[in-house]
């Protein structure tokens, strides 16, 4: 194995280096350079999300938004008592001093509160999926045309150093055709299947429950279903959403993608079953069309969450003419297997007079050698790991805080955002009514 670990760092520090250059993280930001933001939806993601936003210079905090009373609290004792809070996210687009938001709700509020944050001329980071409905995503990019704001959507893999290597890899030709891609996130640990704690508190008198049910059927309170939501189809998007997003925007990232065309789903509810709706286990078989970055490509995807192993096993393997490449969030390996020269022949059903004809012409065109240890080809393998500093999350927020800053946008913005929302929102379809679905990756139209 060729290591380019060295290499790697030193393009991470070139960059690095152009970031604080280019975002001024050297100075002291006034009133005028701050970008005042707030959060909406204070769970675990979005309380992540605001740790990576505070670590970019000149972002601060200033108000919060969650259903439930106890997070609210801790938002408080968190990052200080002036923090403003509010069961109601209107209250929070209508502050005139909130630059920006982050929509990180469940997924059947993404759609509403960031058309409403764009009209109310905040910029918006909206964790994936952007939308719990397919019908949602054009007109949240029409509200962001609209609104001349930036809409950066919360999937990491496109901030991060190994795709983001492994697609200069892909440009260069490093395995030449592509005709196979292969994903999986799988899990096998009960928070990695979503069995997210429920607070002893809950109740009607702490949580905002006809506020979280939204656009949802209405039902009385029952707190698994907030705190476990993306569990029901109600609320999450299940194993597609939560996780095929992540690969696709990977694998389009890599390949400059624009989408599939054809899309095949199937699982099931294997092991949690624990009152949730959406399928533990799920497969499925894309096809990509041919444009000018690719050919004709197929990619499965599997999410199993009783695994077999412990922890998250997660990859994205590229199959290509030349080589194989793996893009992880934390390395990229590339190997290339030398192609034989000799096609070789299988002539044994032929007429004896009609062998020694073949091989007379084969010869000819590939005349025998003798083998020799140097005529041993290796096969070559290369492994490039981002520096130890390197944090997709972190550096996902720092692109949107920059895009905000240059007046220049990130490229997971809406169009792209809903490029990879679309096709894995046709697998859950696709897995629910037993059917193949299209998709047109031009007009980002289902079928």
């Amino acid at each position: 194995m060729a290591s380019t670990r060295r290499h790697f760092i030193q393009a991470s520090s070139i960059a690095s280096l152009a970031w604080q250059a280019a975002e001024g993280q050297d100075k002291k930001f006034s009133a005028n350079d701050r970008i005042q933001i707030a959060l909406i939806g204070t769970g675990g993601m979005g309380m992540s999300d605001v740790r990576s936003a505070l670590l970019v210079p000149g972002v601060e905090l200033v108000a919060c938004c969650d259903v439930y009373d106890g997070r609210l609290q801790r938002a408080k004792e968190l990052w200080g008592s002036q923090i403003f809070t509010t069961r109601d996210h209107r209250e929070i687009l209508a502050r005139k001093d909130i630059d920006a938001v982050i929509v990180a709700t469940p997924d059947h509020w993404h759609a509403a509160i960031t058309m409403e944050a764009l009209q109310a001329g905040k910029h918006v980071y909206c964790e994936k999926p952007m939308v719990h409905e397919i019908p949602e995503g054009k007109p949240v990019i029409e509200a962001q045309k609209r609104s001349g704001k930036f809409l950066q959507i919360g999937s990491q893999y496109a901030s991060s150093l190994g795709f983001l290597k492994a697609r200069d890899l892909f440009r260069a030709g490093a395995i030449g055709e592509l005709n196979l891609v292969e994903a999986w996130l799988d899990r096998n640990s009960a928070l990695g299947a979503w069995q997210y704690s429920i607070p002893p508190d809950a109740s009607p008198k702490t949580v905002d429950w006809d506020r979280f049910l939204g656009k949802a059927p209405k039902r009385p309170f029952e707190a698994i279903r907030l705190f476990r939501w993306r569990n029901y189809n109600d609320y999450g998007t299940g194993v597609a959403g939560d996780l095929f997003v992540h690969l696709f925007t990977g694998i389009h990232t890599v390949t400059d993608s624009l989408g599939p065309t054809r899309i095949f789903a199937t699982g099931g509810l294997r092991f949690w079953k624990d009152g949730r709706d959406a399928p533990d286990v799920m497969l499925a078989l894309v096809d990509y069309p041919k444009t000018n970055t690719h050919p004709e490509f197929s990619l499965s995807l599997k999410v199993n969450f009783v695994a077999g192993s412990s922890g998250e096993n997660f990859g994205v393997r590229f199959v290509g003419s030349e080589g194989v490449m793996s893009a992880t969030m934390t390395s990229v390996t590339l190997t290339r297997t030398p192609r034989e020269t000799e096609p070789g022949y299988t002539i044994n059903t032929f007429a004896e007079a009609t062998q020694k004809q073949f091989l007379k012409e084969y010869y000819e065109k590939y005349p025998p050698t003798h083998p020799t240890a140097d005529s041993i080809r290796p096969e070559r393998q290369e492994r490039y790991i981002p520096p130890p500093s390197h944090n997709p999350h972190h550096e996902h927020h720092r692109n949107f805080y920059h895009a905000i800053r240059s007046n220049k946008p990130f490229f997971e913005d809406g169009v792209f955002g809903f490029r990879t929302a679309g096709p894995a929102l046709l697998c859950n379809t696709s897995y629910f009514e037993r059917r193949i679905c299209s998709w047109d990756p031009q007009t980002m139209t289902a079928s």
